[in-house]
């Protein structure tokens, strides 16, 4: 095997794929990325047997052939090359790499170790569109559940319905919902994706967001029991997680009793700083809302450490409210809004908080769920 390529198309391939190559010890080939050139093309190709992901480069391919080489080695190893041509050979079991005044050989595996990547004999395809996408998935993949007790709140619900597209996290404490606008209508459906494959779907979109060659449309292209990613020249395939979500929209509360309009940064600072005197394992702090003095007051107390308060300026309507929360989750939902002012909703100590951005998007288009405290 011969191939050249530009060190920015080595590099941009090895960055989408070289991240979910596993260190297992039975079976070392999991750690390597696969090379394949043939065609005109040059395949990187890795998998963890959970998720596979290939992309195809442009290159000059003097000699088809493939090999294996270890996947992170291999990224840390080219993003520190100029930018020049880099030229890759197989020698036996060694990759000669060679550009401008650097050259290297490294250890590999026989091609014929790593585990065949299947094609999926999908049976419907989604548009949606790409960088929206990831903003979203970014939006909501945090509060996926690390408990196995529950394996269907370990993942991403996609939910279809005619041209909108709803995402769905939850741990039972807190709540992130999402909506998208599709280009095209796509027949009513929902899925599962786990939360490592959203984690790679994202990566893969951010690598080319600022290509201007960049594909607009992510597809999804669907079988029983598994799913494909394709964006422009890569692909990720993945199972999807078994089970039914379960109807999160009954938690979601319709009537509220006060309804506060605060600055995101100011609120973000106020929760911060109270949270110092927060009691550990706890993290817990007191929202307090007055509208006599139109206040959003942060409130934190810890035996060791102290007492601290922290009051924002806002605009409330409504009555008089109190809420004990865990100030990470709230700080989460939060750090994932983009807006200058948010909206919170609240009824009383034991219901849920209804957090959500101000302007930016349409009404409903994002949704965050806080459960209270119960003291």
């Amino acid at each position: 095997m011969i191939f050249s390529c530009t060190k920015d198309n080595l590099q941009k391939g090895l960055n989408v794929v070289s991240h979910i190559s596993n260190k297992q010890v039975n079976l070392p080939v999991l750690q390597n990325v696969h090379l394949k050139a043939e065609g005109g093309s040059i395949v990187l190709s890795t998998t963890n047997l959970e998720i596979a992901m290939r992309i195809s480069i442009r290159g000059k391919i003097d000699k088809p052939g493939e090999f294996t080489v270890p996947a992170k080695l291999f990224y840390d190893f080219v993003s520190l090359l100029p930018n020049d041509r880099v030229d890759v050979e197989r020698v036996d079991q060694l990759l000669e790499v060679r550009c401008g005044d650097t050259a290297t050989t490294m250890n590999g595996i026989d091609a014929a170790e790593f585990p065949l990547i299947p094609q999926v004999e999908t049976t419907a395809v989604i548009k949606m569109p790409a960088q929206l996408v990831r903003e979203a998935l970014s939006q909501v993949a945090f509060a996926v559940s690390h408990s196995e007790a529950r394996p269907e709140l370990s993942g991403v619900l996609l939910k279809f319905n005619e041209k909108t597209l709803t995402m769905a996290a939850t741990d039972s404490y807190r709540l992130s919902e999402r909506k998208v606008i599709l280009t095209e209508p796509a027949q009513d459906r929902q899925l599962i994706i786990p939360a490592e494959t959203v984690n790679e779907v994202n990566r893969m979109l951010s690598v080319f967001k600022d290509d201007p060659e960049a594909d607009d449309v992510l597809e999804l292209r669907l079988s029983d029991s598994q799913a494909v990613f394709v964006y422009g020249p890569a692909e990720l395939i993945t199972r999807t997680i078994d089970g039914n979500y379960p109807d999160y929209t009954q938690i979601i509360p319709t009537v509220f009793t006060t309804e506060v309009i605060v600055g995101r940064n100011e609120l973000i600072k106020a929760i911060k700083t109270a949270s110092l005197f927060s009691r550990q394992g706890v993290f817990d702090v007191i929202l307090q809302i007055s509208p006599d003095t139109k206040k959003l007051t942060v409130t934190a107390n810890e035996v060791t450490r102290g007492t601290n308060t922290v009051s924002c300026d806002a605009d409330i309507t409504g009555k008089e409210n109190k809420m004990t929360v865990n100030f990470r989750y709230l700080l989460d939902g939060l750090n994932t809004m983009s807006s200058e002012g948010v909206t919170l909703k609240l009824i009383d100590a034991m219901n849920p908080c209804l957090v959500m951005p101000n302007g930016l998007l349409e009404p409903g288009s994002q949704t965050y769920i806080v459960m209270p405290i119960r003291q």
